[in-house]
């Protein structure tokens, strides 16, 4: 398994609906709200073999009230 990080701008007021959706969804490992371009930040772990823009698309991209988001792939942690 590895972790990526996924920050999502949600449609202004639509950030709590959006958290909901996910949290519903059970993608995220652990999910947050955040201060600046983007509402919240998500982490959630994929197994090796699986394409993460896929797995984004079909279990992220999709909420609606999503604007925009930026994924962070890891490598190693410390």
């Amino acid at each position: 398994m590895r972790a990526v990080f996924v920050q999502l701008q949600c449609q202004p007021g639509k950030t709590y609906e959006v958290a909901s959706a996910l949290y519903e969804r059970e993608v995220a490992s652990e999910l947050y709200s955040t201060s600046g371009d983007y509402d919240l930040l998500m982490k959630i772990y994929v197994d090796a073999d699986v394409d993460i823009g896929t797995f984004i698309n079909d279990n992220v991209a999709n909420v609606p009230g999503i604007v925009r988001s930026l994924t962070t792939l890891t490598f190693k942690a410390f």
